[in-house]
């Protein structure tokens, strides 16, 4: 379940299915990935359930090793960057950070 977001990205693509600041390509993605870590209670889960066919779930490194991250695009760099706290997602950002 995401409990809060870090960015008005993400808090857009989840409330309103759209953001001016993400591609319109991406959307949907965006929109069908938030609605799995919406549905799933653990990281299995979610990388179960994220299909096709890989969310490519990855841990950060660095200053940013509490956090995990998932590809929206990977050739665009478009990811949703979360932390976990027990089963819930925390600071939910959508973010190209490369």
């Amino acid at each position: 379940m995401i409990k809060n977001f870090g960015n008005k990205i993400a808090s857009d693509i989840f409330h309103k299915g759209k953001s001016k600041n993400l591609l319109r390509d991406l959307w949907q993605r965006a929109v069908y990935l938030m609605d799995v870590m919406e549905a799933v209670d653990t990281l299995e889960d979610l990388k179960s359930k994220g299909f096709p066919p890989s969310i490519r779930l990855h841990k950060l490194k660095g200053p940013r090793s509490r956090e995990w991250a998932i590809d929206i695009h990977k050739i665009e760099g478009w990811r949703i960057s979360f932390q976990l706290e027990g089963s819930e997602f925390i600071e939910v950002k959508i973010e190209n950070y490369h």
